[in-house]
């Protein structure tokens, strides 16, 4: 696995490692000890899948507030998504910036989010089939989430949404926190 961070410290695409021959290919999605020797969460307590019918569906922006903030590893397992990050954390250098990456079940490569970032996608085909590993359990009373297309953080989505959930349409204008 290769890891390349992102503008967004701690937010890493990591590109796997194809080998191939006449069967096709087999690649490594995850080694503790290469997250360990990155530096980055290695302890994963939930794994979760979004099957995802048609092109140009958003899920997002998501995360979970503390005492259940969480780190994400995403993959595309079948189809495309255009995936971004926001960062959140009030003190980082990166406060309201986002990054972008496509991830498909061609390129072979997973986003890295860290706690303390709102993640989400836009599909870019039908049936496309969203993998996470997530490093603490779902806690409905820490779910929170910020607004697609807020202005704090003017994220430059490829489409406008076709299909989206009322509660990821309607997440207020984002307040930072008081200092």
């Amino acid at each position: 696995m290769l890891f390349s961070e992102t503008k967004i410290g701690g937010v890493f695409r990591i590109e796997l490692e194809r080998r191939e021959d006449e069967r096709g290919y087999f690649a490594r999605t995850w080694s503790r000890d290469d997250f360990v020797h990155e530096g980055l969460v290695a302890e994963y307590v939930q794994s979760s899948v979004s099957y995802n019918t048609k092109a140009r569906t958003l899920r997002g922006m998501h995360y979970q507030a503390a005492p259940r903030a969480e780190t994400k590893i995403i993959t595309c397992l079948r189809g495309a998504i255009y995936d971004v990050a926001v960062d959140l954390r009030p003190h980082s250098s990166t406060f309201r910036q986002w990054t972008a990456t496509t991830l498909s079940s061609d390129a072979l490569q997973m986003l890295y989010v860290p706690e303390g970032c709102a993640h989400g996608f836009l599909t870019l085909t039908p049936e496309a089939v969203v993998h996470y590993q997530i490093s603490e359990i779902h806690s409905p009373g820490c779910s929170r989430g910020v607004r697609w297309n807020d202005p704090a953080f003017a994220i430059e989505w490829p489409a406008n949404p076709d299909v989206i959930s009322e509660r990821d349409a309607k997440y207020p204008d984002f307040q930072p926190p008081e200092p």
